[in-house]
C-alpha cells in the first residue's frame, strides 16, 4: 500500500472550508427559526418543547411539525 502525503496546507484548507459550511449551516437555522418565530408571534403558529426537547410546531391551517437540532420533520 502506498502512503500518501498530506500537506499542512491541505488540512488547514479543509478545517476552513469545514467551518465555512458550519457557519453557513447555523446562520440558515437561525433565519428560520426567525422565520418560525414570527410565525408564533403573528399568531399564526404555537409551538411547544416536547419531552425529549425537541420543538413541536403547530400552524393554524393543522400541520403538525416537530423541529430537531438539525431536522424539520412534518407528523400531520
Amino acid at each position: 500500500m502506498r502512503a500518501m502525503a498530506i500537506s499542512h496546507d491541505s488540512v488547514t484548507d479543509g478545517t476552513a472550508r469545514t467551518t465555512a459550511a458550519g457557519n453557513r449551516a447555523q446562520e440558515a437555522k437561525s433565519q428560520v427559526m426567525a422565520a418560525i418565530g414570527g410565525l408564533v408571534d403573528e399568531g399564526k403558529a404555537e409551538w411547544n418543547h416536547t419531552a425529549t426537547g425537541d420543538i413541536e410546531l403547530r400552524l393554524l391551517s393543522g400541520e403538525v411539525f416537530m423541529l430537531g437540532e438539525v431536522s424539520v420533520t412534518r407528523v400531520a
